[in-house]
Parts: structure tokens; sequence; C-alpha cells
């Protein structure tokens, strides 16, 4: 069995390139957001009160807590570093900022995940769906396990395991140095923790993680982004209220053809989708720093031939029902495509 249909990669270079001063509003829109170091910071600190908090709960309610709310706000915090490794947080000409920062986010997630999940999305963007490059594809194993309403619903629950352990066995890389600070500074937190206030709090933060990007509706992000729903498309936006609580992942055809522009600007962007007709628009991610043209056109209305036909989804929870009910649908409705890496 094999994920999905395969195809060559298209070679780029033979893409049509609409020129980017059709478009000079997005040149605005690829700058740091102001906002995202303020809001992490608030979401760390309420993790740190709730750690507090709970250290008397019964068990039960520790484990109900964890997955309404603690589930929220972790997972919003790994959104949170999926947008920081855009270098959205301190701009491109402060990496080094945007990677500790991140590292900071990842303290209430109660494992070491901002290193090395920068390390690995770089190739999800570069080599999309390639085989063996592209670690966000579930392997043939998970599409010939995963089959039935029963098993995708524990695949579904069990999806940070997988995600934890499937680079491991499809692309592993040499552990950088700042994966070793980023597990040295998250054993120092819980270590901290611990010792403050026992086992409950940790116990918490552990559970908000499992439980937040287990089957929880915010996860149906996961599912949504790139699983085919409807053949010929491989990437989809989300335009539903969980947005508000997840930095805009869900403009994700947006978030894919302008990764540099974070998620707070993303619903200003135009929708040129690699999939939505003969035209492919390459778009240069232009430096920091230069001049650019006011922010507040909605520049969705320069190019409604790139946005009006494409499919979207506006339930994540839809998304898990369909995916665990619809016998089209599982770990294998991916396209994979086979690209040889550059690196």
């Amino acid at each position: 069995m094999h994920l999905g249909p395969t195809r060559p990669a298209p070679p780029s270079p033979s893409l049509p390139v609409l020129p980017a001063a059709k478009y000079p509003a997005i040149k605005a829109l690829m700058r740091p957001d102001p906002r995202l170091k303020w809001l992490v910071l608030g979401m760390v600190l309420t993790q740190l009160l709730a750690c507090w908090l709970v250290r008397g709960l019964a068990w039960r309610w520790l484990l109900f807590w964890a997955y309404a709310f603690g589930g929220c706000v972790n997972h919003s915090l790994t959104l949170a570093i999926h947008d920081i490794s855009h270098n959205t947080a301190f701009g491109t000409g402060h990496p080094a900022h945007n990677r500790w920062f991140a590292i900071f986010a990842n303290l209430p997630l109660g494992v070491p995940y901002a290193s090395s999940f920068k390390k690995y999305h770089v190739d999800h963007h570069r080599y999309l769906g390639g085989d063996g490059l592209d670690v966000d594809v579930p392997t043939r194993l998970e599409g010939w396990l995963f089959c039935t309403p029963a098993r995708k619903l524990l695949w579904l629950a069990l999806q940070p395991f997988f995600y934890s352990l499937r680079p491991l066995c499809v692309h592993p890389k040499a552990v950088t140095r700042m994966e070793v600070f980023n597990a040295l500074a998250q054993l120092a937190a819980n270590a901290t923790i611990f010792t403050l206030w026992g086992l409950k709090p940790m116990a918490y933060l552990l559970a908000s993680s499992l439980l937040g990007l287990g089957l929880h509706p915010i996860s149906g992000h996961f599912v949504a982004e790139h699983y085919m729903f409807l053949k010929g498309h491989e990437t989809y936006s989300y335009y539903g209220p969980l947005n508000w609580i997840t930095f805009n992942v869900g403009y994700h055809m947006e978030h894919h053809d302008f990764p540099s522009i974070p998620g707070c600007n993303l619903p200003l962007a135009p929708l040129f989708s690699y999939k939505a007709g003969p035209v492919h628009l390459v778009c240069p991610l232009w430096a920091e720093g230069e001049a650019s043209p006011a922010v507040g056109v909605d520049v969705r209305k320069i190019a409604p031939e790139y946005y009006d036909h494409l499919p979207q989804h506006y339930s994540w929870v839809k998304v898990l029902w369909d995916f665990v009910s619809e016998d089209s649908l599982g770990p294998y409705a991916r396209v994979k495509t086979f690209k040889r890496s550059t690196s």
C-alpha cells in the first residue's frame, strides 16, 4: 500500500512567474509580529499559574482541566513555536533571538520540541510531500495499520507519539547544539517545577501536551492542512473561529505560499496556491528593512481568480469526523512526491 497518489516533483524552473510588483501590498505583510512575544509570555505565565493551582486537585479534575484548558494553551504554544520558526518574533535579522525564544515558549510543554521542530519544518516547506524528506507524511506502516474507524481514532489520539518518532524512522538527522540546549532548558524547568510544587503540576503540563495534541478539536489542523479531502488538492485552508487561538495556522495555503508572513497577517494575504490552476505564483521573500507600501489592503480582492474556487474547511471537528468515518480518508490519503534533497 502506498500513501495516496505518487508523482514526480514538478521542475520549478519551468513554472511561470507572476511579477511581484503586481501585488506590492504583500511586501508590507512580511515583517515581525510585534504582539507575538507578549502573547507567548502571557501563555507561559498562565501555565505556570495553572501549575500552582492544580497542586491540590483530584486527579480526575486535573486531567479534565489538562484537556479543556491546558490542552488548548499548550497546543497554541506549539503553533506559536511554528510561527517563531519562521523568524516572525524578532525578524529574519535576529535568528538567534527567535531560536532562544522558541525554547522559552517550549517550557510549558514538558518535553523538548522547538529546536527539533524547526530542523524538520524547513524540509516540510522545501520538499512538501517528499518521500523520505517530509516527515509530516505518515509512513506506509501507519497507512496500512490505521485503516478502520476505530484504528484511525486511535491514530489521532496518539498523534504526539507519531509526530515525535516518525522523523527518527523516516529522515534521521544529527542532533544539533540548539537541540541539546533545548533539552537542558526543559529539564531544568521540569526539575524546578517538580521541586517547588511536586508531581501534579508536572503531570498537568505533560497531560496538557499529550491530550491537547491528540484527540482534541484543535488537532483537526493536523488533518485539515494536507490530507486529500478532494482529489487533486493537497493543501487546504481553514477559516473557522479556532484560528483566533492558533495564530491563524488555518490559513495554510497562504502560509505555504508566503511563509515569511506571520500568522497575524495571513488573513490579509491572498490565496495564491500552487494548486489554484495552471499559473504558478513564485513570490520572493523580500529582505527585512526594505521600504514597503502601507498595509490595509485586502489583497485577496486583488486576485480572486486564485482564491474563489479553492476548497476550504470551516470546522476542524468536522474534519476529524470525516477523517474517521470516511473510507477514502486515512493516514494514506496524502500526496507523495519523489524529490531529491539538495542538502
